[in-house]
């Protein structure tokens, strides 16, 4: 399955809104600003509960102890390219078409 990463950024979104139980609309989440602190406020409980989400969803880990952790959570947009980078490819995957 070949990635379209502004497709991804969105299906994202709304499974960060989802396991993250957010009032807000995935849609509401610009793809540049900040995961945590200023941006959308989410903390470390938060990144752990989406590395959860991107492993059952997507099949990518995202590991606690990734030196580049900061720069692959800083935006949803980082957080997409990164999972992009990284999806099983299809001769991985037994479901491939």
């Amino acid at each position: 399955m070949h990635c379209n990463v502004s497709e991804l950024q969105l299906d994202l979104a709304q499974a960060i809104v989802t396991a993250l139980k957010l009032e807000m609309d995935a849609t509401d989440i610009a793809p540049d600003a900040p995961l945590f602190n200023e941006g959308l406020g989410l903390d470390s409980i938060d990144a752990l509960e989406i590395a959860v989400c991107v492993s059952e969803r997507y099949r990518v880990q995202l590991r606690s102890d990734d030196p580049d952790n900061k720069r692959i959570f800083a935006s949803l947009r980082s957080l997409a390219v990164h999972i992009a980078a990284h999806l099983p490819r299809p001769a991985d995957s037994a479901t491939a078409t």
